[in-house]
């Protein structure tokens, strides 16, 4: 693997392995400010991969990131996506119409890209399960909640392909397999560069963080099961350099998925010790326990945030409960769990 710059996000085209360029995008949120896109080379022109959020600033990244290695916009044919979030979705849906390139993303990515400009809110599948997690105060502030000015009049439809598991892209040099990798989202999907020795991994693999859980418009109702399945089924294949969408590129793929099970092993653990103490919902399960990297509590996190963090402990509950370790009840709405 290529030497990268100390800041990830550093703009340019920055080589990672023989026939890859990484470009980073700007993107208007806080608290993630990149994603990176990765630029192949096919017989019939360019290959992108996850090329960000729409707008001016991101397409002056790609353009002046494409014009140091000699090319120009009209070069790239296809964008390939590994799943339909904002961040990695738009800017490819945006150039179906000014540039023709064709759009290709997995297909299980599809009930929640269909949900989209159906949708009551900007969660509207989640009241529920917010409700059966014992979050009520939760759900109701996440229904009322308004859709935010950078996520409005923001293009965004179907894509030009599905892809399925095991589908290949053929590159000017090797091939490009599509690896199922559900969790995240319902749909992800990374991309396996056998002859380079690389993963594009999107957010299924992030160097730095644990991705989210059922963040989408019609989640699957036992993520961390796929997720857990989805980084096994990485740790069986040959070990790779990671290539994430978010983060600096790192020379073992298997040395993070590692860290990440252990990860979740251990969160596994905190989640049944703190229904010894009393709690019985999966709210107040998130409730005590710490989030992000600053350890900070659930109810100083963003709207969406808190969402997530109780979603992610309601997929660690039905895990536990898999594994014989919780039992759960149904009090409709409310689901509580306790030890085994």
């Amino acid at each position: 693997m290529h030497e990268q710059p100390e800041d990830w996000t550093e703009p340019g085209a920055h080589g990672v392995v023989p026939g890859v360029h990484r470009i980073p995008l700007p993107l208007p949120l806080t608290g993630l400010s990149a994603v990176n896109a990765y630029l192949l080379e096919s017989q019939d022109g360019l290959i992108l991969i996850d090329p960000g959020w729409t707008g001016e600033a991101n397409e002056r990244a790609i353009e002046s990131a494409l014009r140091a290695l000699g090319h120009r916009l009209g070069d790239l044919v296809t964008c390939l996506v590994t799943h339909h979030h904002w961040d990695h979705y738009t800017q490819a849906y945006a150039w179906r119409d000014t540039l023709h390139t064709r759009l290709l993303i997995g297909r299980d990515e599809r009930p929640s890209i269909e949900a989209y400009g159906k949708q009551t809110g900007r969660f509207p599948n989640h009241r529920e399960l917010l409700y059966r997690c014992g979050a009520t105060d939760l759900a109701e502030r996440l229904h009322a909640d308004e859709i935010p000015e950078h996520e409005k009049h923001v293009p965004y439809g179907p894509p030009d392909g599905w892809l399925d598991h095991g589908d290949r892209i053929t590159l000017q040099h090797g091939e490009l397999e599509v690896v199922a990798t559900p969790g995240h989202t319902r749909g992800h999907v990374v991309y396996r560069h056998s002859a380079a020795g690389a993963l594009f991994s999107g957010d299924h693999v992030l160097p730095t963080i644990t991705p989210s859980l059922g963040f989408e418009l019609a989640p699957e109702p036992r993520p961390l099961r796929s997720y857990l399945s989805s980084l096994e089924l990485l740790l069986a294949q040959p070990d790779t350099v990671l290539l994430p969408a978010h983060g600096r590129p790192s020379a073992s793929t298997h040395t993070r998925v590692e860290e990440l099970l252990h990860h979740h092993s251990e969160r596994l653990d905190e989640v049944a010790q703190i229904l010894t103490t009393g709690a019985t919902t999966a709210f107040e399960v998130a409730e005590q326990l710490p989030w992000t990297r600053h350890r900070r509590r659930l109810d100083v996190l963003a709207l969406e945030h808190q969402m997530s963090a109780v979603m992610e402990i309601d997929a660690h509950l039905d895990v536990l409960v898999m594994l014989g370790r919780v039992s759960a009840t149904d009090t409709r709405p409310v689901r509580r769990y306790s030890a085994a």
